[in-house]
């Protein structure tokens, strides 16, 4: 015996009335590229959820890959068998004992759409329940608040159970937003945006910043890895890497020491709104923080926007440090951000930076340097890279990436 499907429920897209077939549609294609190692499954759609058909395929296998597909708010496996009592018994009992978790007490929920059935609902609870208790050890029956429902509904042309709710992901289809370009660092609040982001529907692409040879190269494959691990949402993505180093050293020459990190921000934000538009962007990503940094006041962002008319949007900008990197450490990005590696911000932090810094004042000290020539020429020679996530686990190891480069 073995589940031949899976419930898909869209949570969210569910409230969408005209557009909802667009939100459909992404959701379909994006669940179609997780399934694509799957020959046999077949994916079919109605108005308010979608079925896999497993047709052999592992079920355990296909739920795990789905669990992080954004726009799915809850997955069900689910059985389908013949009318006749003694294999409906059979396979409650196999249901159970295929539970991803532990259940202490259970509750039977019989529906009987076809009426020619032999056993009536209550009955059904009763014998189903009956074979559940005498086979089963450690387990009560609780009939208002049990650990597991399991559904029985009897029609015409078979029987079908399930039960087990699978939290998906939740958030909207990858895709259905339209695409923003996410200011990746090698620390623990950008990729992190970049994975908040892409639940809310936005194709990203990634830029970073660097700076050899005050960087290293390690401090390259630190992005190289995040961008990996965004990419096991999206199968594939874009990192565009930014040579920074003269426009740093221009920065540190030129502009008062406090003010530094102001004109750094502000040099970013311009490349990467020619990247943006280049690429057909509609918005710029970053993992700020209110008051995290220096760079991060109120007063900062502020100074530095003045650069841009696109929107920058800051999915982090409330939350605490703790709640972040508990994300960071259940999207796997954490241990890759403590690799104690440093990126260009952090090497050319000043000492006292200006948590305070005025517009009409770094466009003061700005005024007195060419940075455009500096900004067109970092731009026409970034390095982009697509990083294949089925590439990439087939690699393996992030040293023997470098081959794909």
């Amino acid at each position: 015996m073995e589940f031949d499907h899976i419930i898909i429920r869209y949570g969210e897209i569910s409230t969408k009335k005209r557009n909802r077939k667009g939100f459909v549609d992404k959701l379909k294609a994006n669940i179609r590229r997780v399934l694509e190692e799957f020959e046999n499954a077949k994916l079919s759609a109605s108005r308010d959820r979608m079925y896999i058909l497993l047709n052999g395929e592992d079920h355990k296998e296909i739920l795990n890959l789905l669990k992080g597909v954004f726009g799915i708010q809850s997955l069900s496996p689910a059985l389908k068998i013949d009318r006749d009592i003694e294999e409906l018994k059979n396979a409650v009992l196999f249901y159970f004992n295929q539970l991803s978790r532990q259940v202490a007490t259970f509750k039977i929920t019989a529906k009987r759409a076809d009426k020619d059935f032999p056993y009536n609902t209550d009955e059904l609870n009763h014998i189903l329940g009956g074979h559940l208790l005498k086979n089963t050890e450690g387990i009560t029956v609780d009939v208002k608040n049990p650990d597991f429902n399991l559904r029985v509904e009897v029609r015409k042309e078979a029987v079908y159970l399930t039960g087990e709710v699978i939290q998906g992901a939740g958030g909207l289809p990858l895709g259905s937003s339209g695409k923003a370009m996410l200011m990746l660092s090698g620390g623990i609040d950008s990729p992190v945006a970049g994975f908040l982001s892409m639940k809310r529907g936005l194709e990203i692409e990634c830029i970073h910043f660097y700076s050899p040879p005050f960087t290293s190269e390690r401090s390259r494959q630190k992005a190289v890895d995040l961008a990996g691990k965004l990419a096991e949402v999206s199968g594939k993505i874009k990192l565009h890497i930014v040579p920074f180093t003269d426009i740093q050293l221009l920065i540190q020459k030129q502009i008062p020491e406090n003010y530094t990190m102001t004109t750094t921000r502000r040099m970013m934000l311009k490349v990467a709104d020619k990247i943006m538009e280049k690429q057909q962007g509609m918005a710029i990503i970053t993992g700020e923080s209110l008051g995290q940094v220096a760079s991060q006041t109120l007063n900062s962002m502020y100074a530095i926007n003045e650069v841009t008319n696109t929107p920058v949007l800051r999915p982090l900008i409330a939350m605490d440090k703790l709640d972040i990197i508990e994300l960071a450490r259940g999207y796997d990005t954490l241990e890759i951000s403590n690799r104690p590696y440093e990126d260009c911000c952090t090497v050319f932090t000043p000492a006292t930076p200006k948590t305070k810094p005025r517009r009409d004042k770094v466009s003061f000290y700005e005024s007195f340097v060419d940075f455009d020539e500096l900004v067109n020429e970092a731009v026409n020679k970034v390095e982009t890279i697509t990083i294949n996530h089925k590439q990439q686990k087939d690699l393996g190891a992030s040293d023997e990436m470098e081959d794909l480069f």
